[in-house]
């Protein structure tokens, strides 16, 4: 199987290690594959044997100084003190994150959009002055927790729910009260590409439309797991494959014949571009 971040989340077995474990690595999955599984280690390390029996007796005075000298391009040490509180918060109140999770989401909705709404909004309400101090004013946290609301792809939230709530060879399935038909994909630069090739979204700019839009061509395929196509989707750019303006070209892509990615025209051209 290619690299993934969610390799450091097998290292777990319980559930409730896996569901910590899983949250960390898919807030840090952004940059190169070896970047993303080298921070998550090392912050699941500091975390001991068990990142859930941590979690829940985190106290930032006590266990904050092991964590303040990671980094992970934007995020710095501070950051990851500040999810411990917040997940810690999540535990005390709702004894898992997928309760915490369900406590605010709409099991009629065709989505898990006014879920993600919610689970973010209250993640944000948390008090983080013991992370922070007094004075901090845009808590570099809040951006492990986005808003649908704000046009915001949620990608790496997405990629967490669909860890935890698909089951098969690569997710876990652990949450069990919500639906895989109600996933949406995590919109990153390879989906973008190899989806806009295939068609899938006529959306131009990335965000929460264009995830939808193309969950929903997804779902025309498969109904009930229309997320399940995301790792081959994803792996496909990782691994160099997609000859999207790549000097290989089409020579080594699987989707040769099938995508039929738009060139892009100079300015002043009206000619219609044609397929690779």
């Amino acid at each position: 199987m290619p690299a993934d971040p969610i390799d450091c989340v097998r290292d777990y077995s319980s559930p409730a290690d896996r569901e910590i474990a899983a949250f960390v690595a898919a807030g840090l999955a952004f940059g190169r594959v070896a970047s993303i599984q080298s921070s998550v280690r090392a912050a699941l390390a500091r975390m001991g044997p068990s990142p859930a029996a941590f979690v829940r007796g985190f106290e930032p005075g006590r266990h904050a100084g092991p964590f303040l000298a990671l980094v992970h391009r934007w995020v710095r040490g501070r950051d990851i003190v500040a999810l411990l509180v917040i997940l810690r918060h999540m535990l005390d109140t709702a004894g898992s994150l997928e309760q915490f999770f369900l406590d605010g989401d709409d099991p009629a909705s065709p989505d898990i959009g006014p879920g993600l709404e919610s689970f973010g909004a209250r993640a944000r309400a948390v008090d983080l002055r013991a992370a922070y101090g007094r004075r901090h004013q845009r808590p570099g946290v809040h951006a492990f927790f986005p808003l649908p609301s704000g046009a915001s792809a949620c990608k790496r939230l997405n990629l967490f729910l669909r860890w935890m709530v698909r089951r098969d060879d690569i997710d876990f399935g652990i949450w069990t009260r919500i639906s895989p038909a109600r996933l949406i994909i995590p919109l990153d630069v390879h989906v973008i590409r190899v989806g806009r090739c295939l068609g899938l979204t006529t959306y131009a700019s990335p965000g929460w439309r264009m995830a939808a839009s193309m969950t929903a061509s997804l779902r025309q395929i498969d109904p009930s797991d229309p997320v399940k196509y995301d790792f081959a989707l994803c792996h496909l750019g990782m691994e160099g494959l997609c000859g999207f303006r790549m000097p290989a070209g089409d020579s080594r892509c699987p989707l040769r014949g099938v995508c039929r990615p738009r060139a892009r025209r100079r300015p002043g051209s009206h000619r219609p571009s044609r397929p690779r």
